[in-house]
């Protein structure tokens, strides 16, 4: 009970999932304390009657965050890079805080295809690896405990990301993204990954996380490669009667910009670019045999996530 977790960027959806399962009967009993910080605290009034405990943070203000973290008392982040234009900077301010603050178990949600990203076509996405690489850099830093338990989520394309485009669907019956007839992706539930992240938090070993995951880069995708034709058909077994159409990069930046939807202008460039990876033939793989083993049950499948989200009208999401 002594361990006390942070969870970075709670404003925002993947935040508060994380948040919502971490304080459930499931999770609670393994932990003491619950932090969010956020760069919003007005919303996350929710997770606050919830009992976690809200830290606000103003990007102004590095040196207050690493007090914050310091009177906290927390031992174990889940840092997550918010949906912001100055995502690396503020990553930058987080990571500089783990350390000053002495944060021993640092688990950061990052990108698949990350690694796989040039710096030109899709600078965005190659963002979280100039993440990762600054997180592991603090296990070389003298005096100071942070680094010494590190694991890292690459996770893949969440399959809410195609619920922005509901309005679209509906008015037209197409699916429209630009990622050609050929080549597949295996888009992943966000629920799939919370999953992991909170056992992964809540795992204690000699050295703090649980030795079976210190250290890990995990990999996580949805267990099916889908073109776009195959993914069109899973929507409309599950009752949502659409057909896929390639579209220009022109058409899809406009049908992007156009979204009825809060998502920041940056997070918008990232879909882009995740889309130009599959063009490109970057995500034909599938990354599933770590799911099992951590949460004990079975990855979500493009039907199910279809059937679930179109009965509960779910809200959407994009990678932040």
């Amino acid at each position: 009970m002594s361990r006390s977790i942070c969870i970075t960027a709670a404003d925002g959806q993947t935040g508060h999932l994380i948040t919502e399962l971490l304080l459930s009967n499931q999770f609670r009993p393994k932990f003491k304390e619950l932090f969010c910080v956020t760069l919003h605290p007005e919303k996350c009034e929710d997770l606050k009657t919830m009992g976690a405990k809200i830290i606000a943070h103003k990007h102004s203000d590095p040196a207050g965050l690493v007090q914050s973290l310091r009177d906290s008392g927390a031992d174990t982040i889940f840092m997550i890079p918010p949906a912001h234009a100055h995502k690396l900077r503020l990553a930058r301010d987080v990571l500089k805080a783990v350390a000053a603050a002495d944060i021993k178990n640092t688990v950061l949600l990052s990108a698949a295809g990350t690694d796989l990203a040039e710096e030109k076509a899709q600078p965005h996405l190659r963002q979280f690896t100039k993440i990762e690489t600054e997180m592991m850099h603090l296990r070389h830093m003298g005096g100071t405990e942070a680094g010494a338990s590190q694991c890292i989520i690459r996770a893949g394309y969440y399959a809410e990301n195609l619920l922005l485009y509901e309005k679209d669907m509906k008015t037209n019956g197409r699916l429209r993204l630009p990622i050609g007839d050929v080549n597949s992706f295996a888009p992943v539930a966000l629920g799939d990954v919370v999953k992991v992240a909170a056992n992964i938090l809540v795992s204690k070993g000699p050295k703090g996380l649980s030795d079976r995951f210190r250290g890990q880069l995990i990999t996580l995708t949805g267990p099916t490669m889908c073109n776009g034709v195959e993914l069109a058909a899973a929507a409309s077994q599950a009752g949502v009667n659409i057909e896929f159409t390639d579209t220009s990069d022109t058409e899809a930046k406009q049908l992007v910009l156009e979204l009825d939807t809060d998502v920041d202008d940056s997070e918008k460039q990232y879909l882009l670019e995740y889309y130009s990876l599959v063009r490109e033939g970057k995500t034909n793989y599938v990354s599933t045999l770590d799911f099992a083993p951590i949460t004990g049950e079975e990855p979500t499948n493009p039907l199910d996530f279809f059937k679930t989200y179109e009965s509960e009208k779910k809200r959407h999401v994009v990678c932040q």
